[in-house]
């Protein structure tokens, strides 16, 4: 099965554009068209399912996340799973390696532990956020996002706009419209805000479609972490001039870390797990 656009070598890609990712704002980050052979996509675009027809689907109903989100490998198809597994071997972790100048070894996650299918109805949205920055599972240290988006026909009208924000939280400094075969790829630390903020207004019919993978290593440099959270859930953030933007949102982990002894804490994490 070919994957990848036919024109795309990923090495050779990885190497052109290692100084635009590296250098962007206001984190590293890049958006690529086009990455994906088509046919192969819209194959995974068929296979897609109404979220919100299918049992064990997690389902984020709050002020700060409007969204859907299956867990694992449960509902792939047969072209999904293919294409996932492809997104978490040797030749992606390479390329990524290289693109992002990461120097400690890239691990991927075949449990899809928050990632996988995601699907936004009209009205949905996930405020700009911090993500969690620590696998349940593996506890290791998450460090690249990278995002498929599957949404054909796609207008500006729609909304859906996946957005950068600097860290102080006055500007938006990067809007993605999420059209379908285009990725985007950036760096997760504890101060690379981003979401999609404002509620989805597409037709009815329709929903924003992506295929989130993450990237994890054991370490991360210490200016890629708030001291104090070094182990953390989402953190939402509140957009400067926005009135009304947030609900302060606690994690579990944050409540746990703050209010429960450790060797309780220790228990209970392994009974989560």
């Amino acid at each position: 099965m070919h994957f990848l656009n036919s024109k795309i070598d990923l090495l050779r890609l990885a190497s052109a554009k290692k100084e635009v990712y590296q250098n962007a704002e206001p984190f590293p980050n890049i958006v690529l068209p086009d990455f994906f052979d088509e046919d192969m996509l819209s194959q995974v675009l068929t296979e897609f399912p109404d979220l919100s027809k299918q049992k064990d689907v997690i389902q984020y109903d709050n002020a700060n996340e409007k969204k859907l989100a299956a867990k694992g490998e449960s509902y792939f198809g047969e072209t999904t799973r293919s294409l996932a597994h492809f997104l978490n071997s040797q030749p992606i972790l390479e390329f990524l390696q290289e693109l992002t100048g990461i120097e400690e070894t890239l691990i991927p996650d075949p449990y899809f532990e928050g990632g996988g299918y995601h699907e936004i109805k009209p009205g949905g949205l996930l405020k700009i956020h911090a993500d969690f920055n620590t696998n349940v599972m593996t506890k290791l240290d998450r460090r690249i996002n990278l995002l498929v988006y599957l949404n054909k026909d796609w207008q500006e009208s729609y909304g859906g706009h996946f957005e950068l924000w600097d860290r102080d939280m006055t500007t938006s400094r990067k809007k993605i419209l999420p059209v379908f075969n285009t990725i985007a790829i950036f760096s997760t630390t504890d101060f690379s805000y981003h979401g999609h903020p404002n509620p989805l207004t597409c037709p009815p019919d329709r929903s924003r479609k992506s295929l989130a993978l993450y990237y994890y290593s054991n370490g991360r440099p210490a200016h890629e972490v708030n001291e104090g959270l070094e182990e953390h859930g989402t953190l939402f953030k509140k957009r400067t001039g926005v009135d009304a933007d947030l609900k302060e949102h606690v994690s579990w982990r944050s409540v746990l870390r703050d209010c429960v002894p450790p060797v309780i804490l220790n228990n209970v994490k392994k009974i989560i797990r």
